[in-house]
C-alpha cells in the first residue's frame, strides 16, 4: 500500500472514529435529558410526552403496566429508532415542610471504624506493623475475641488485656463479616498494642431541608463520608441536634467556604434521630414539639420534569435567621448516575455572596425553590467557583424518605477521638 492511499485510510479512520464519537456523546446527551423515570401527579398526567419534547424524540403510544395506572411510554430517535421506554408513575400532589434551618450531626458507627493502620515501636527498638495488610481501611471490628464491641471505649477495654497472645477481630468488610487474626506488639512502655487508628463517631453541622407530614425529615441532600476513608460511614444511630452559626469563612476560587458552628449536646435539643445516611442525605424521625426556633414553611412538591432553567431561590442560616436568597439554575440532567449532582445552581443574590462567596460546606441540604414549589436541595460546592453547585431533585429526597425504617431513640454520648494502638 503506498504512503496516499495509508494517508486516506488514516483520514476515514479518523472521521470514522469522530462520527462514532458524536454518536456516542450525542445519545449520552439525549438519555440524560430524557428520564428513564418519572412521576406525574393532578393535571400533568395527561401532558407527559408533552413535558419531555425533544425534536429529536417522538414518543407512541402508551403502554400500561400495573394497576395503580402506571404506564410506559415508549420512545425514538428521528422517529425510526428504538431509544428507550420511560417509565410513567402516577403519585398523589404533596406538600411538605420546608426548612433551611443550622442542624447539628451527630452520629456512632456501627462498630469501631479502622481509620488505619500504624507503626509500634518494640522493647527491642524495632518497628512493627503488627495489622499491616491483615485489618483494612474502612474495615468496622464488631467483636474481639468472639465478644462483640459497639464503642472505642470498649475495643480500648479489650486491648489494655492484652497478654502477647495472637487476638481474633471480626470485622465488617464490604458488607461481609470477616475474620482476622492480629498478634499484639510490646511497645516501649511495656504495653500491647495492635497498631490501628479507630474512630465510633462523628459530627458537624448541615441544613434540614424539610418534614414531612408524617413527621419524616430529609438533610443534606447527600450522605455522610468518613474524612479520612471517604467511605460512607455505616451508622448504628445518631441525632439531629440545634445548632448556632458562629462564623463564616468565605469561599473563593480553589477554597471552598464553611459554617462554623456550635451545637449544645443536650437532650432538650435534640430535634430527631437519624435512621438512615445514604448517599441521598440523612433521613428519620423528627420529633415533635421541638419546632421552636426552627423555620418550617409548607409549601407544594415539584416533580423534576417541571423544573427549568432560570430564576430560583435558595433558603439557608447564614446569619442566625433562615432568608431566602436569588439564584439561577443553569442545567438540569433528568437522568444523572449520581442523584445528588442532578442539577447545577448559581448563587446570584448580592448579600449571600457578600457573606459567604456562595455556596459553601454547612450550606448542604439548603431547599431550592422555583415557582412556588421545593424542587431540591444544595449537595456540593464547584471548588474552582464557589459561587456554584450541585443539587438533588426533592423527589429523590422523599424517595429515600419513603424507604427509611424507623427504629426507637437511643441515648447519646460524646466519645473523644484517641489512638487505640
Amino acid at each position: 500500500m503506498n504512503r496516499r492511499k495509508k494517508y486516506r485510510l488514516f483520514i476515514v479512520c479518523f472521521l470514522a472514529l469522530d462520527l462514532l464519537a458524536i454518536v456516542l456523546l450525542g445519545y449520552q446527551y439525549l438519555s440524560r435529558k430524557i428520564p428513564d423515570e418519572i412521576q406525574v401527579s393532578g393535571e400533568n398526567e395527561a401532558d407527559v410526552a408533552e413535558m419531555l419534547e425533544n425534536p429529536l424524540v417522538t414518543f407512541e403510544e402508551a403502554v400500561a403496566v400495573s394497576q395503580d395506572g402506571g404506564y410506559t411510554l415508549p420512545c425514538r430517535l428521528l422517529g425510526c429508532i428504538p431509544f428507550k421506554e420511560v417509565k410513567v408513575t402516577p403519585v398523589d400532589e404533596q406538600e411538605i415542610y420546608v426548612s433551611g434551618s443550622t442542624i447539628g450531626i451527630y452520629m456512632e458507627t456501627e462498630g469501631v471504624l479502622v481509620v488505619n493502620t500504624g507503626e509500634i515501636q518494640d522493647q527491642n527498638g524495632e518497628t512493627k506493623e503488627p495489622a499491616k495488610n491483615i485489618v483494612k481501611q474502612g474495615d468496622y471490628i464488631v467483636a474481639f475475641n468472639g465478644e462483640k464491641i459497639s464503642t472505642k471505649k470498649e475495643l480500648i477495654h479489650d486491648i489494655e488485656k492484652l497478654d502477647g497472645n495472637a487476638v481474633t477481630l471480626e470485622v465488617k468488610r464490604e458488607g461481609e463479616s470477616v475474620p482476622v487474626s492480629v498478634t499484639p506488639v510490646k511497645d516501649t512502655k511495656g504495653d500491647y498494642k495492635l497498631g490501628i487508628w479507630v474512630r465510633d463517631d462523628t459530627q458537624g453541622i448541615g441544613t434540614l431541608t424539610y418534614v414531612d407530614q408524617n413527621g419524616n425529615y430529609g438533610a443534606l441532600g447527600h450522605g455522610i463520608s468518613d474524612v479520612d476513608t471517604a467511605q460512607l460511614l455505616d451508622i448504628r444511630n445518631g441525632a439531629l441536634y440545634k445548632a448556632q452559626v458562629l462564623a463564616v469563612t468565605k469561599g473563593s476560587k480553589g477554597s471552598p467556604g464553611e459554617l462554623a458552628g456550635f451545637i449544645r449536646y443536650e437532650n432538650k435539643n435534640i430535634l430527631g434521630d437519624i435512621e438512615q445516611n445514604s448517599k441521598n442525605g440523612i433521613y428519620g424521625q423528627f420529633y415533635k414539639g421541638v419546632e421552636d426556633g426552627i423555620t418550617l414553611k409548607k409549601m407544594p412538591v415539584a416533580h423534576k420534569q417541571e423544573i427549568q432553567t432560570g430564576e430560583a431561590s435558595i433558603l439557608c442560616c447564614v446569619d442566625g435567621q433562615v432568608k431566602e436568597y436569588t439564584a439561577q439554575i443553569k442545567r438540569i440532567d433528568l437522568n444523572h448516575e449520581d442523584t445528588n449532582k442532578s442539577f447545577v445552581i448559581q448563587i446570584t443574590d448580592e448579600k449571600l455572596l457578600e457573606l459567604t462567596g456562595g455556596v459553601v460546606q454547612g450550606m448542604s441540604g439548603s431547599p431550592v425553590l422555583q415557582n412556588g414549589k421545593i424542587i431540591g436541595a444544595v449537595t456540593h460546592v464547584f471548588v474552582q467557583d464557589s459561587t456554584s453547585g450541585y443539587g438533588i431533585f426533592i423527589e429523590n429526597m422523599l424517595e429515600n424518605t419513603r424507604k427509611h425504617c424507623e427504629k426507637p431513640m437511643l441515648s447519646y454520648n460524646r466519645i473523644a477521638h484517641e489512638n487505640t494502638d
